[in-house]
């Protein structure tokens, strides 16, 4: 991994997102001794980690340090809170990455000062390396810096970087919010199971790893999801007769349409 500034990597907040990073970045050869976090009280197995593997820890932001990575991993309703003790951190050479949902780059500026700044969006399944993260940088953002973010994110799935800062909402709508879509399918098919005579915990069993093998069997082939699907119907079979109802006029993608465009509207309100 390349090194843009002299300085730390600081992680801020070792919770769920910022915790899967951490064990990612150490798992991808990130030296315990390159990375600081800040968290007032890490989980317990996060604390542990960080003492195994001889990184940094401190409560909040240590006076005499400039980050060379400033990856800001805490909730969206904290930042207000959390962002003015970094200033102390931002160096002429820091990028700062944050994943804090509809936090915009004005707002992070606000507090930080006009620094490189990369706005990221990753999903859930990045804590267990199978995420997908959407990301956004300004133009203060070196092509050193980014490569650098582009590492620091890659660890926990593929890293795709969009043209404009507005697009980060329906990366949100699509693939940050879209796992709770999957697991809302899983319900609907299970409970549609259980409604066609099958018992509750059976159908719930089949939706659940139906889905995960569709899921893992679309992550392993080089076919496209359309192509997939055509695999899979059989002309005038079972399949074809369920997704005349899926396809049909009103059934799934205008649902889907609304639903993502509620997503990115709420995505751009908590924007402000």
């Amino acid at each position: 991994m390349a090194v843009v500034a002299s300085g730390p990597i600081v992680l801020i907040g070792a919770g769920n997102m910022g915790g899967a990073m951490l064990s990612g970045w150490l798992k991808s050869g990130v030296k315990g001794a390159d990375l600081l976090v800040i968290d007032p009280g890490p989980p317990p197995a996060m604390a542990q980690l960080i003492a195994d593997n001889g990184v940094a820890h401190a409560t909040s932001a240590p006076d005499g340090v400039e980050a060379a990575v400033i990856f800001i991993a805490v909730k969206p309703q904290v930042m207000e809170a959390v962002l003015p003790p970094l200033k102390t951190l931002v160096g002429a050479g820091t990028v700062i990455v944050s994943v804090a949902a509809g936090k915009t780059l004005a707002f992070i500026e606000s507090h930080l000062g006009a620094a490189a700044t990369v706005r990221a969006m990753p999903n859930t399944p990045a804590m267990i390396g199978r995420g997908v993260t959407g990301a956004f940088a300004n133009a203060r953002v070196s092509a050193a810096q980014r490569g650098q973010v582009h590492d620091l994110l890659k660890v926990s799935g593929p890293v795709e970087w969009v043209e404009t800062e507005a697009d980060i909402d329906a990366v949100t709508a699509v693939s940050g919010s879209g796992p709770a879509y999957v697991f809302y399918l899983v319900e609907c098919m299970a409970e549609a199971g259980r409604k066609a005579g099958l018992k509750a915990d059976l159908a719930m069993r089949l939706a659940r790893e139906t889905v995960a093998g569709a899921g893992e069997l679309l992550h392993q082939s080089p076919d496209d999801a359309s192509k997939l699907r055509q695999n899979v119907t059989s002309p005038g079979g079972t399949t074809a007769a369920a997704l005349n109802v899926l396809m049909a006029d009103d059934g799934m993608q205008p649902l889907f349409d609304k639903a993502i465009a509620a997503a990115r509207q709420r995505a751009e309100e908590l924007a402000g």
